[in-house]
């Protein structure tokens, strides 16, 4: 027990600076994501993905991926790379949806 206490403090305390704490609002972003979205669906009745969904997404991705650089984790710099393009891709595609149709 005395080992799992010392790991968790080393963990959470001992190495609690700066760049963890934007891990962490980092994650929150990212988290948020999934709750607009559940929201948002609860709200209508059907799964739905709103906009601000693909916002959350890069606000939160951005973050991690400044965090992973920090951090030199080659598996979270590849991830979140490759997830904004997708984010960004499709923030485009509902805006050139928009522009084409105003009424949505």
């Amino acid at each position: 027990m005395d080992a799992l206490l010392d790991w968790l403090h080393l963990v959470f305390i001992a190495r609690l600076d700066g760049w963890v704490v934007l891990g962490f609002v980092a994650q929150f972003l990212f988290m948020m994501r999934f709750v607009v979205q559940w929201i948002a669906s609860e709200r209508v009745g059907r799964s739905i993905v709103p906009v601000a969904f693909w916002f959350f997404s890069i606000g939160g991705s951005s973050l991690l991926l400044i965090y992973s650089i920090r951090q030199q984790d080659p598996v979270f710099i590849a991830g979140q790379s490759l997830g904004m393009i997708i984010y960004f891709r499709n923030l485009w595609l509902i805006f050139k949806e928009k522009r084409r149709d105003p009424g949505i």
